[in-house]
């Protein structure tokens, strides 16, 4: 966002999705924020703000209509003092239903039917407005530390100024480790398949340990083809993400996965990571199946070198990486909030 003008975002998205957490996370970077004002007082309310200024918007909002919404959005954007966005935050069906049920909410388009029917028309409802959204958030996998690093990430430039801002035309890079048994990360851009590499798991004192382990890492840099899979990943990667800034994009997502998401591919992320960072490119980085046991994640800038806490929703069980035995019991699931 540019510093001479004053930046209003609106916070939209399904409930359940993690609204809420968004406009938490913006309040806590400066920003006003107010959930749920009338449609007609949210240009005066934006026209009138002396500093930057957050606004949920929903199927709540008194007189809510999503085209009109956006119509306020391309007011905003029009003004010349202002740099108006929208945000949308939104889950898998499967997820939002987990979140009501263990928040024992009722969704608020079938406050006495089911909650699937009010998922249903909250989606239908809101195509407009996710359509129309400049960052588009799927908050299914993504814990909530990570919800709130990225838009710390995306915003954090924006009242005070941020030296991210110049990091490789100010683009985020996701890099995600998963196991494919549990399907493909839906937001990602570009998927590579690390199961060719040599597996910790048919090693008795590696296979309970992790990819963050150093001796699971040396065990799978060991394997011939790891350097020049690495050298060539990092190669296509450095091609491709130019690109992806000259284009406009805010976020690229890459994922790496293999069977179980516990060894190889949480290394590769990891020396992934390090590689592009020495690069200059600004990286959040997202285990998928550790995040689901409650394992911690590396921060492997230099600034930060210290493990990162992930606490996250765990119901699902994966796989190990020999895709027959389960994983240990997962810990207890904490839900995003609307």
């Amino acid at each position: 966002m540019s510093a001479e003008k004053n930046p209003v975002v609106l916070v939209s998205g399904l409930s359940g999705g993690g609204k809420a957490s968004i406009l938490r996370a913006l309040e806590d970077l400066g920003f006003e924020a107010v959930d749920n004002p009338p449609l007609p007082l949210i240009e005066e309310l934006a026209g009138r703000a002396g500093r930057p200024i957050a606004i949920g918007v929903d199927c709540r909002t008194r007189g809510f209509d999503a085209e009109t919404v956006v119509g306020v959005l391309g007011r905003l954007r029009g003004q010349a003092g202002l740099a108006a966005e929208l945000v949308f935050a939104e889950a898998t069906e499967e997820i939002l239903q987990r979140r009501f049920t263990e928040t024992r909410r009722r969704h608020p388009l079938a406050p006495q039917g089911h909650v699937s029917d009010g998922i249903a028309a909250e989606r239908a409802l809101t195509a407009p407005l996710r359509a129309a959204a400049d960052l588009v958030i799927d908050t299914s996998d993504l814990p909530p530390a990570g919800l709130r690093q990225r838009i710390e990430r995306h915003f954090g430039r924006g009242p005070e100024g941020s030296a991210q801002a110049g990091m490789q035309g100010g683009m985020v890079v996701a890099l995600v480790s998963f196991a494919f048994a549990g399907g493909l990360p839906r937001d990602a851009d570009l998927v590579f398949d690390a199961r060719f590499l040599r597996n910790p798991h048919y090693d008795p004192i590696l296979r309970p340990r992790t990819g963050l382990d150093p001796e699971v890492g040396a065990h799978v840099a060991a394997d011939p083809d790891y350097g020049p899979f690495l050298d060539q990943l990092v190669g296509l990667i450095a091609l491709v993400l130019p690109r992806f800034v000259q284009e406009g994009k805010k976020y690229a997502t890459i994922a790496i996965g293999c069977t179980g998401g516990r060894h190889r591919s949480v290394h590769l992320v990891e020396a992934l990571t390090a590689r592009l960072r020495g690069a200059g490119w600004d990286v959040l980085i997202t285990h998928r199946e550790l995040a689901r046991e409650g394992v911690a994640a590396l921060d492997l800038r230099p600034e930060a070198r210290q493990e990162v806490s992930l606490n996250v929703p765990t119901d699902a069980r994966t796989a190990s990486d020999s895709g027959n035995n389960p994983a240990p019991p997962p810990s207890p699931h904490q839900a995003q909030e609307a």
